[in-house]
């Protein structure tokens, strides 16, 4: 049944699925991208007709599904090119449907047991496939040739640029401050007062001790605490990759929280992964193994939030094909890692790792999944009137933790009249 339901479906490219009898059905188009699946059980196809990606990555991790005559990657990216054939009215279909109403409710116990389910794993496991600053998010890929070290300190500037850092001594809020590279870069580029905030553990841990080596104690800290928890108020505050987490139940906390925090005239920036479609759950797999608790929002369910909290969506970006390019590099890197991956945890831990990042990858490069960053004020006149200064800002030399930053940049902002 499903090799007949996979006919109806596959369009271009190709797939063979081989079925516990051993029998072979070819679907598709005969061209590239293509691969062949095996299924071992009749449980695991009568899985893949309910719920194909959570059934696929689950028979993978498991040895009940394998794949031949091509890597997993491409048999993701055929069913990912031929999604939009599904009919409206199929057992797919209405099963998808049915789990639209799910919204994650993210209560402070939950949300901290949800972060440690993936951020407290090994350290050793992130420096397989991460940069050299644990950037773990959306890198910025200015051209193809980019590499992955440049590219995510290209989206540290990116960000930077957003958040108007135009005088020393800014108190800056970081949400979600993972292994706190965006942090010391933003202290150590606009001599602002940083703190940060996570749930993780390992990464407050790892965070502090980067400040200690650095010798950033008296304007960089990074507190294990969940952001509801937090006073104000900050002058800048910047999420990257946390809002994933809040759940949809929970946007209006988020922005009413949001912006308590930011003082009036101040400036936030939000940096998410997105829907470009309308709102819908994320993958079963994706919250079930690797984010639980996680949601991924339309922009519409973020513009809607922000607008009942009284909030201004000052500036907004959407990053295409960039977390494509990031998830590849990653996925690249832990592959070429196999074998030390397998040695932190086992084997199903490494099929399951790749399988989230390929399907990852997929996501961004041939479905609805972008990046939107937004630019978030109280007011119209907290940013200049156009978008000059944030180029100018990443157009000029970075001063690092030169004491005569404040030149550089006051030059710059003084061209362009606030309001």
């Amino acid at each position: 049944m499903f090799a007949q339901i996979l006919a109806r479906v596959i369009k271009t490219g190709s797939l063979a699925i081989i079925d516990p009898s051993g029998r072979r059905h070819v679907v598709g188009d005969g061209t590239s991208p293509a691969g062949t699946i095996r299924i071992l059980t009749r449980r695991a196809e009568r899985a893949m007709i309910f719920r194909p990606t959570l059934a696929l990555g689950e028979g993978y991790m498991d040895g009940t599904i394998r794949i031949e005559d091509g890597p997993l990657y491409d048999v993701l990216a055929v069913l990912a090119q031929n999604a939009d054939n599904v009919p409206p009215g199929s057992l797919m279909a209405r099963v998808a449907r049915a789990t639209n109403w799910l919204k994650q409710r993210n209560p402070a116990g939950r949300a901290r047991r949800n972060v440690a389910h993936h951020y407290d794993l090994s350290p050793a496991l992130y420096d397989l496939f991460l940069d050299s600053d644990r950037q773990y998010s959306c890198a910025y890929f200015a051209t193809p040739d980019t590499s992955l070290e440049e590219a995510q300190a290209a989206k540290k500037r990116h960000i930077a640029a957003k958040l108007l850092l135009d005088r020393p001594g800014l108190r800056v809020l970081d949400i979600g401050s993972g292994w706190g590279g965006l942090g010391l870069y933003l202290a150590a580029q606009s001599g602002a007062e940083i703190t940060g905030v996570t749930l993780s553990v390992e990464q407050q841990k790892y965070s502090m001790a980067r400040v200690v080596a650095a010798g950033m104690e008296d304007h960089v800290r990074f507190d294990l605490r969940d952001y509801r928890h937090q006073t104000g108020p900050f002058d800048r505050i910047v999420s990257v990759g946390m809002f994933e987490h809040v759940g949809k139940r929970n946007y209006d906390e988020f922005f009413a929280k949001l912006g308590e925090l930011l003082a009036k005239d101040g400036v936030a920036m939000l940096h998410t992964c997105g829907f470009t479609d309308s709102p819908g759950p994320i993958d079963p797999f994706i919250r079930k193994y690797i984010f639980p608790g996680a949601d991924i929002p339309a922009l519409s369910e973020i513009s809607e939030a922000a607008q009942r909290n009284n909030l201004i969506i000052a500036d907004v970006e959407v990053l295409r094909l960039h977390y494509a390019e990031t998830l590849r590099a990653w996925r690249q890197r832990f592959c070429a890692h196999w074998d030390d991956a397998a040695k932190l945890y086992d084997e199903r831990f490494c099929r399951m790792w790749e399988f989230y990042l390929a399907l990852c990858e997929v996501g961004f490069r041939y479905r609805t999944s972008v990046v939107f960053q937004l630019q978030i004020t109280h007011r119209l006149n907290a940013a200049p009137v156009t978008r000059d200064y944030m180029l100018d800002w990443e157009r000029q030399p970075e001063p690092g933790q030169r004491s005569d930053w404040t030149g550089a940049r006051d030059s710059l902002l003084q061209r362009h009249v606030r309001p």
